[in-house]
């Protein structure tokens, strides 16, 4: 009786396909019983390279204004300066287009703290750029460790763009190795 060179389907216990694996299939299998496991994604590739690339945006977005909001609680918490756009000197009262309001003094009145705005705006884009990650995370069928790590770029300074390479590099790999699995519609 010939064998049968081409994989069969096997429904496992814990709800997992793989197939069984050829004579000829490397050890990396046999270490596992026998049988491959196919990754399996959630959506197909364009839903997994929209989510690749909403992604990458937001860490860039969300990890600059984290390095913005450093220089700016730096700014007040050490030196006592607010960064403030269209004020007036309180002294001379001429019109100030951006300067360093004293935060002991006063020096300036009026006009657009820029530097609480960076505040809200970093607070804001992290809950757009957390639900990038939870997005690309769902398609991608990670880990939890996977999501606490993209969820920690937004709060780490420079991690997000370190974390954003990695699984960009990573998302495209694993959807190249892995055609069979996108083909779902």
């Amino acid at each position: 009786m010939a064998s049968d060179k081409t994989p069969r389907p096997v429904e496992r216990t814990d709800g997992k396909k793989v197939t069984l694996a050829s004579s000829s299939a490397s050890q990396d299998a046999n270490a596992r019983g026998g049988f491959t496991v196919r990754k399996k994604f959630g959506g197909t590739e364009s839903q997994i390279r929209s989510a690749l690339t909403l992604y990458k945006w937001c860490a860039w977005i969300s990890g600059t204004f984290l390095l913005l909001l450093v220089a700016e609680m730096i700014s007040r918490y050490i030196f006592g300066y607010d960064l403030m756009a269209g004020a007036t000197n309180a002294a001379t009262g001429e019109n100030v287009a951006l300067g360093w309001l004293n935060r002991e003094t006063g020096n300036l009145t009026g006009g657009i703290n820029i530097s609480t705005w960076i505040l809200i705006v970093h607070g804001w884009f992290y809950v757009i750029y957390l639900l990038s990650c939870l997005r690309l995370w769902l398609l991608m069928r990670w880990g939890i460790a996977q999501l606490i790590v993209m969820a920690l770029g937004g709060v780490v300074p420079f991690l997000s763009f370190i974390v954003e390479k990695k699984i960009h590099r990573e998302t495209l790999s694993l959807v190249e190795a892995n055609p069979q699995a996108l083909k779902r519609y």
